[in-house]
């Protein structure tokens, strides 16, 4: 039910991460997403189970930094953001690489 949000579920999933070690938890059905900083994690088991329709069993967040970046003589801030690892029910399965 999209009704429970203050936000849609699409604007508190942004996207999923892949990295190396985003890639092994996917062996034991984990999947790490960048979230909305604001939301809980109700709100993103929600909005998990709403868009991918699968049963999650267990949510971890962290909130990361921000990061100093320099391009250049230029330095700058990556923005800081609230990553959540999303574990899924046996059988459960989210198919983050399309295949065309």
């Amino acid at each position: 039910d999209s009704s429970y949000f203050n936000l849609s579920s699409i604007d508190i999933v942004k996207y999923p991460i892949i990295t190396d070690k985003s890639t092994r938890l996917l062996e034991n059905n984990q999947y790490t997403f960048v979230v909305n900083p604001s939301s809980d994690k109700i709100t993103i088991k929600a909005a998990i189970e709403y868009l991918f329709n699968v049963k999650v069993i267990k949510i971890n967040t962290c909130h990361l930094p921000k990061k100093k970046r320099r391009v250049g003589k230029y330095l700058g801030w990556k923005s800081h953001y609230k990553k959540a690892i999303v574990t899924l029910a046996e059988g459960d399965t989210i198919n983050l690489f399309a295949e065309n």
